[in-house]
C-alpha cells in the first residue's frame, strides 16, 4: 500500500513541476510567440508520452502483484487443504481408538457386573432369630 503512496506522490509531483516549469518557461521565455507554441507544443507531447509510459508500467506492476497474490492464495488454499486432510485423518483414528477403548471398557464392565450379579444371587447365611433368643 505504501508503494502505491509512494508512486502516487511521485507522479503528482511530477505532473505539478512540469507544470510549474512550462509556466516558468512562458513567463521569462525570450522568443517569440510561434516559437514558444511550438515548445509548448514539444513539451506538451513529452510529458504525454511520459505519463502513458508511467502509466503502463503502473499497470504492468499491478498486474505482476495480482498475478503474485492470486499464486500466493492459491499456495495457501492448498496448504490449508493438506493441513486440513490430516485433521480428518486425525480425527478417523481418533474416533476408531474411542471405539475400541469403549468396547473394552463395557466388556470389562459387564465381566465385573458379571462377578456382581453372582455374588448376589449366592445365598447369604444369615442368623434365624429363634423364640428363644428373645428376651422380654
Amino acid at each position: 500500500m505504501s508503494d502505491r503512496d509512494e508512486f502516487g506522490a511521485f507522479l503528482v509531483g511530477f505532473i505539478v513541476g512540469g507544470l510549474t516549469g512550462a509556466v516558468a518557461a512562458l513567463l521569462f521565455a525570450p522568443q517569440s510567440g510561434e516559437e514558444t507554441r511550438t515548445l509548448l507544443k514539444e513539451r506538451g507531447i513529452e510529458l504525454k508520452d511520459k505519463a502513458a509510459q508511467t502509466a503502463e508500467e503502473a499497470v504492468a506492476r499491478a498486474e505482476a502483484a495480482a498475478a503474485e497474490a492470486r499464486a500466493r492464495a492459491d499456495e495457501l488454499a492448498k496448504e490449508l487443504k493438506d493441513r486440513g486432510q490430516v485433521v480428518v485423518e486425525r480425527g478417523k483414528e481418533v474416533v476408531e481408538t474411542t471405539k475400541v477403548r469403549s468396547k473394552e471398557v463395557v466388556e470389562t464392565a459387564k465381566e465385573r457386573g458379571k462377578g456382581v450379579v453372582e455374588a448376589a444371587k449366592k445365598p447369604t447365611k444369615k442368623k434365624k432369630k429363634t423364640s428363644g433368643d428373645a428376651t422380654a
